[in-house]
Formats: C-alpha cells, sequence, structure tokens
C-alpha cells in the first residue's frame, strides 16, 4: 500500500537533458585531487608521502572511530598533500596524484563464496575497507549504517527515487546495470535481516522500470515499488511514509520505526566490494543544466577536478550564472571549479543567468504557501524571521533542526526569500549554542 507525505512540490523535472545520451562516457584526468574528508565523521590520516607512488585502489588514507578509507583513483605519483578546496567551501586536506597513464591497480579480492555462508561481521568489514558510504548525498559510513540497523530493521528500502531536478545518476545506473543494485540489496540483507525488502522508484523513470522488471524474475526477494513522481520523495523520512505509512518522529533516525533506507548507487557498490573486491573509486556523476553544452552522465573517476568534467562535457555558456554540486533545491554553489569530484557528488549542475535569477530585495509576503509545502510540517516563514533575530529559544520551538533542507519553501515563496540559505545559518547558531 502506498501513503501520501505531506507537502511537496512538482517542479519541471528538467532530466530529459541528460538521458538523451544513452552511453556513460569516462574521462582520464591527468590529475586527481582525493580529500582525506569525504564522509561525516572523523577525517582520515594519510597512509602516503609525497612522492609514493600509488596503484589504483590502493588505500592512501584512513582513520579511527566514524571513519572510512579513501583510495586512490588512478596510478601515479602523490606530488602534494595539503588543503585544497572542497565543495563544501572550506579547503580540506587532500593527497594530490599525477596520474601517469598506466591505469595499474592492486590485486582485486573478490568474495565468491554462496551469500548463504557470508557472515555480517565479513560484510561489514569489506564495506568500510572499501570506503563506502551514503552515494546519495548524506556519505554517512556505510558499515555504521548497517551496523546501527542489524536486528533493528524489518524493511529494508533501496531509494531510486532521485526527485531533484536535473539529476540523472540513479536513473542511468538502473537503466544499465539494474542486476548490481539488486545483488547489493541482497548482501545487505544478508546483514540485516529484514522482513520486507524494497525497491522504490518514481513512476517518471520509465526505462528503468522496465529494466527493473525484467530481473526480478531471478530476485524474488525483493519488491519494486512505484511511486508518483513528487518532491521530495527521495528524502529518507518521507520515502518511509510513503511506503510504510510510518512517519520517523522528529530528531529521530529510520531505525526509529524499523526501517533502513540506502541509495542504489550505494547498494552497486556494495556489489562491486563484496563481489568483485573493487574499493568506491569512481561513481556516475550528472551533469547538466541549460549552461552546458552537451548534459549527460559521466562515469567519474574520484577526485576529478569539475573543471575537466566540465571540458569534457563541451564547456559553459558565456551566460552563465552559476555552478552547483549537487542539485538544484539541496545543491551548493561553487566558487572554484578545481574542486574535485567526491563520493557524494552526484551531479554538476551548470545555469544560466536567465534560468535562476533572484529578487534584488526579497521580502516575506505572509502568503504561508511554505507552510502548506515542507514536507516536515515545520512554519518556514516564523523560522525565517527568528533566525534573522537570533532568537534561538523560538527557533528550538519551532523545531528548525528537523528541516531537510529541500527547499520546496523557497521554490514556492512569491517573495523570493533565501530561506534554506538562512535556516543553514540558524542551525549552525542553534548546534552552536547547544555545544556550549
Amino acid at each position: 500500500m502506498k501513503h501520501l507525505f505531506f507537502g511537496g512540490i512538482h517542479p519541471k523535472y528538467n532530466k530529459e537533458m541528460s538521458t538523451g545520451v544513452t552511453d556513460f562516457h569516462s574521462i582520464t584526468p591527468k590529475q586527481v585531487v582525493i580529500p582525506l574528508q569525504q564522509h561525516i565523521g572523523a577525517p582520515c590520516q594519510s597512509l602516503v608521502q609525497v612522492g609514493d607512488r600509488v596503484l589504483r585502489g590502493q588505500k592512501i588514507g584512513d582513520g579511527q572511530g566514524l571513519c572510512v578509507p579513501v583510495h586512490a583513483s588512478v596510478s601515479g605519483t602523490v606530488v602534494a598533500i595539503e588543503p585544497r578546496p572542497h565543495t563544501s567551501g572550506r579547503d580540506v586536506m587532500a593527497i594530490v596524484i599525477d596520474n601517469d597513464g598506466k591505469d595499474e591497480a592492486i590485486p582485486h579480492n573478490p568474495e565468491t563464496r554462496p551469500l548463504e555462508e557470508l557472515d555480517a561481521d565479513t560484510i561489514l568489514h569489506t564495506i568500510r575497507e572499501a570506503g563506502l558510504v551514503g552515494m546519495g548525498g548524506a556519505a554517512f559510513p556505510g558499515n555504521v549504517k548497517a551496523l546501527s540497523a542489524m536486528g533493528n530493521v524489518d524493511t529494508l528500502i533501496a531509494n531510486a527515487c532521485e526527485c531533484e531536478p536535473y539529476i540523472t545518476a540513479d536513473d542511468s545506473l538502473l537503466r544499465t546495470e539494474p542486476e548490481h543494485v539488486l545483488e547489493g540489496m541482497l548482501i545487505l540483507k544478508q546483514v540485516l535481516k529484514p522482513n520486507r525488502i524494497v525497491l522504490a522508484v518514481e513512476d517518471n523513470k520509465v526505462q528503468a522500470i522496465e529494466k527493473i522488471k525484467k530481473c526480478l524474475n531471478l530476485f524474488p526477494q525483493i519488491e519494486l515499488a512505484v511511486l508518483p513522481t513528487r518532491y521530495p520523495q527521495g528524502a529518507e523520512k518521507q520515502l518511509i511514509q510513503a511506503l510504510t505509512g510510518r512517519e520517523v518522529p522528529g530528531g529521530k533516525l529510520p531505525v526509529e520505526v524499523n526501517c533502513a533506507v540506502f541509495n542504489v548507487s550505494t547498494f552497486a557498490a556494495i556489489y562491486r566490494a563484496v563481489r568483485l573486491g573493487i574499493p568506491l573509486t569512481q561513481r556516475i556523476v550528472t551533469i547538466s543544466g541549460e549552461a552546458i553544452a552537451v548534459p549527460q552522465n559521466f562515469i567519474v573517476r574520484i577526485g576529478t577536478p569539475f573543471h575537466d568534467l566540465i571540458a569534457a562535457a563541451g564547456g559553459l555558456n558565456d551566460r552563465t550564472e552559476r555552478v552547483i554540486s549537487g542539485g538544484p533545491m539541496m545543491g551548493f554553489a561553487q566558487s572554484d571549479l578545481s574542486v574535485p569530484v567526491i563520493k557524494a557528488t552526484n551531479s554538476i549542475l551548470c545555469l544560466l543567468k536567465d534560468k535562476n535569477g533572484a529578487a534584488e530585495n526579497p521580502v516575506c509576503l505572509r502568503c504561508g504557501k511554505c507552510v502548506g509545502v515542507c514536507p516536515m510540517r515545520l512554519q518556514p516563514l516564523y523560522m525565517y524571521r527568528f533566525t534573522n533575530a537570533q532568537r534561538l529559544d523560538e527557533l528550538e520551538r519551532l523545531n528548525l533542526l528537523d528541516c531537510i533542507e529541500c527547499g520546496s519553501c523557497a521554490f514556492t515563496c512569491p517573495g523570493k526569500l533565501p530561506l534554506v540559505e538562512v535556516f543553514r545559518k540558524g542551525k549552525k547558531l542553534l548546534r552552536e549554542a547547544k555545544a556550549k
């Protein structure tokens, strides 16, 4: 049974721009920049030194606690270990590797035993050592998320909704390699032991749905749920409600309602790590928008600079206003195109000036439209006012930290208020106050 979540919007999705090019393209950068912080948690420490030669797939950074390793995505020589620009807007310590063009890789260690013979510890260790994180954007260490769900979930969900406009990376994965996703789901099922395992996709991904249906006879344990297209259907809490009718309480995680949600690209990476012995060194990235010459999907080495990928897609229009890491609703505008593709980069969006105009003097009209579309049932107009006034007591009362920054309120706001930007500032103020 399908359920409706509260609020949501129907923006123009513009996904046909990048799905028109059916074949993946790949590029080989002359140099890669591998940030030591590509996940939520503690940054890695470098395991190599300047001058070392490394192989593709070699572990070059690792750490303790909430941390997963990073790996070289090319073979070559380490030429620098220094702070470099990062998609977050900060400078982050990174390992810079000059590509020698040989693409020599470390030996792979594929797992050939039947799935029922693999224990949870083995699978989780493999996932961790492969450097897997949530590839839908959150970048939470995959092994830790799975470990926290063990014994606590009855429903495992593969999230293929990809509801943000322009982005088609997951869609293209399902159109080309759906069996890798389904195999990855069964591997994680072996760890979590859920009663139900479901792949959720929006109904605007017609080709992907057809491909999945053709594979499902080999995977009878997996259920396909085709949901109506609606943003933000792919948000964890909204997706859980749509599939199960359960509502995750404010400030809580999906495990609170016995669910676990992973992105389909994460499941494909689990398959590659366990069955093929290949760590996370590349991912599919959509490059799209009216300002890019040839929108398409690329298979991209982690660490590839944005400007290399933009050049491979034909370059930018002269009227380009901004380049965004991620989608138009939740992505971050970039001021430096030397930033590298990281594990959580699913899209590079290039927009024209006339496609992304903002009001010079934004003003709240008190129309209440933002309240009607907020999927978390919050009150954005008051959150905006009290953030600007730095009224932390009111922000806590209004549950600002429950905001998922989906941008539905900003999209529907006739006054063109920079709502999400202000809410991020308000969250930072609250967290700093709590830390003190």
